[in-house]
């Protein structure tokens, strides 16, 4: 059976070795008799590589494959929990969806809110909360991670109500580092990966401010995470039904009737995993269906190559036979199920908005549907049309073309304090959070997202379309609305791919475990350079990112383009 030498970033251990330099055939591992090629262990290397598993590590490392992303959450957090309390206001969008969890804390659902509401709930009374529903278009999972961190430590603080997002961020700093680890093989490019995210600032005001971006970023995640052990629990599989087989048959390998589309590979528990996570995604915004279908797809794709490495012969009908349709049973019903229970509090209601919509617009043809149903139908509908005529101008609209160089980020929050309040003993003092990223990891990621396109395309390196498929699903489906108002801060639910699009071509900088020592070294200290003017960098806009008072000076000292202001 035919295998590629290694290639990729920082040459990942298990994905094809040599074992001499020489010119010809011998001591390379490219051909193998049918009876060696088709034993488990063989299957699994081929399909999997060398390392398979945190477990496969050596002794002494295997601490710090949990240690690493630990640590670099353990940054990301104080950074996030720090004056986490500042500004003690409802910062933009907290208006609506801070006062949206505290109404489902109250009673399951969104209620409606008198006007100057905000003075009275930042004063630490919400108790002006009106009877009467309110009309909302965003799903209610985000708005319940945002009433769990209020439920935790109250509705009548600004820690409260932004507890959920700092730890969800934090959190999602760990798992990234964790999937940097799995997609690359290396322990090295996970730190980087965690620490890159862990110091942006698009990422950080996003954590420290309570809007829905950041939950949905983080089901997105999870979702991915899940699928990549999934990739890897399958292929296990698919090596375990195989070696079976070889070794029940007297030839040593499968027979050909075994081999035309390969075996079942039974219920795929990570995957059941991600449909819950992209069914809370969806259950948080609704684009996150554009990665529902870009991570299915994705899946399919992968257990496809899976069969045609291992031998099968009529491996895209196969797969997509015996791979395909458990993929789609295993994801979508399951987050179309999951979906619908977030809207438990919903459905437990008697006067939730639309509610009883149905009781007084009966049906002939949909009236088998149960009232609920179709009124949560007609709900969905309503808030499709609002979302789709949402064309209102905005200071701070963006369109997505002006992302990957963050051309307009979202000032969240500006303020002008007077001399003598704490922090400004000068005439001109200012304090604001304007959710611009990190420029050196967000402009140096947009220019890798070509240079892993090219591997992508010309190395067939599975890595690299998986973190395009991740940027795509987030980004390219918002130039499809280009009359919409739109926001820099849509671009966080991909912006965990960018960091490791980023992190893959450092990966290409720190070079191959068989490079010559001084290659190697000046891989890694061009790494080292970068990832440490990166934290200077973010050192430098941490103030614009976190509401610090500073002088009016300063404030645009950091204002690099016109735009940001």
């Amino acid at each position: 059976m035919g295998r590629r030498s290694g290639t990729g970033p920082g040459n990942p251990a298990g994905t094809g070795t040599r074992s001499s330099a020489g010119r010809n055939l011998e001591g390379h591992q490219w051909i193998a008799r049918p009876a060696e090629a088709f034993t488990p262990a063989a299957l699994r290397h081929r399909l999997i590589g060398g390392i398979q598993s945190w477990r496969d590590y050596p002794a002494s490392l295997r601490l710090w494959f949990w240690l690493i992303p630990a640590l670099t959450a353990g940054i990301g957090g104080i950074l996030r929990f720090v004056r986490l309390d500042t500004p003690r206001s409802l910062v933009f969008d907290e208006t609506y969806y801070v006062k949206d969890a505290y109404s489902f804390l109250v009673s399951g659902y969104e209620r409606s809110w008198p006007d100057k509401a905000n003075d009275s709930f930042i004063a630490g009374n919400p108790g002006v909360l009106l009877d009467t529903p309110e009309y909302v278009v965003h799903p209610p999972v985000g708005k319940w991670m945002i009433a769990a961190g209020m439920w935790l430590f109250g509705p009548d603080n600004a820690f409260g109500w932004r507890f959920g997002a700092a730890l969800t961020g934090t959190l999602s700093i760990f798992l990234l580092a964790l999937i940097a680890q799995k997609l690359f093989r290396s322990l090295a490019l996970g730190a980087v990966a965690g620490v890159l995210l862990a110091v942006d600032g698009h990422h950080l005001v996003l954590s420290r401010t309570s809007l829905l971006d950041i939950f949905l970023m983080f089901w997105l995640l999870a979702a991915f995470g899940a699928l990549l052990l999934d990739r890897d629990d399958g292929r296990r599989r698919l090596a375990e039904r195989l070696g079976r087989q070889a070794a029940a048959s007297p030839a040593g390998h499968p027979s050909g009737l075994q081999l035309t589309a390969g075996p079942w590979l039974g219920i795929r528990w990570w995957r059941l995993t991600a449909g819950v996570c992209l069914g809370l995604a969806v259950g948080t915004k609704w684009s996150a269906l554009f990665f529902l279908a870009a991570f299915g797809l994705l899946a399919v794709f992968w257990d496809l190559s899976a069969r045609r490495i291992a031998g099968v012969q009529a491996w895209i009908s196969g797969g997509i036979l015996k791979d395909g349709v458990a993929a789609f049973l295993a994801i979508v019903p399951v987050a179309g199920i999951t979906y619908a229970a977030t809207w438990t509090g919903w459905f437990r209601s008697t006067d939730a908005y639309f509610r009883r919509w149905a009781e007084s617009n009966p049906s002939v043809e949909w009236g088998w549907l149960p009232n609920s149903v179709r009124s949560l139908a007609h709900y969905h509908l309503e808030a499709y049309t609002f979302h789709q005529g949402l064309g209102s101008d905005h200071p701070y609209e963006a369109s997505a073309w002006s992302w990957l160089v963050m051309g307009r980020p979202t000032s969240f929050y500006y303020e002008s304090p007077e001399r003598g309040t704490p922090g400004c003993g000068i005439d001109n003092c200012t304090t604001a959070i304007l959710s611009v990223g990190n420029p050196l990891i967000w402009w140096s990621a947009a220019a890798c997202l070509g240079i892993i396109l090219f591997w992508w395309a010309g190395r067939r390196d599975w890595r690299a379309g998986a973190i395009l498929a991740g940027v795509a699903a987030g980004y390219l489906p918002w130039f499809m609305y280009p009359e919409r108002t739109t926001f820099f801060f849509y671009a966080l639910s991909f912006e965990p791919f960018l960091v490791l699009a980023l992190v893959y071509c450092l990966g290409l900088v720190l070079g191959r475990r068989t490079d010559p020592a001084w290659r190697r070294r000046s891989g890694l200290y061009l790494v080292t350079l970068f990832v440490v003017t990166a934290v200077l960098v973010s050192a430098f806009f941490y103030p614009v990112w976190t509401a610090e008072v500073i002088s009016y000076q300063d404030w645009r000292f950091r204002m690099w383009m016109p735009s940001w202001i």
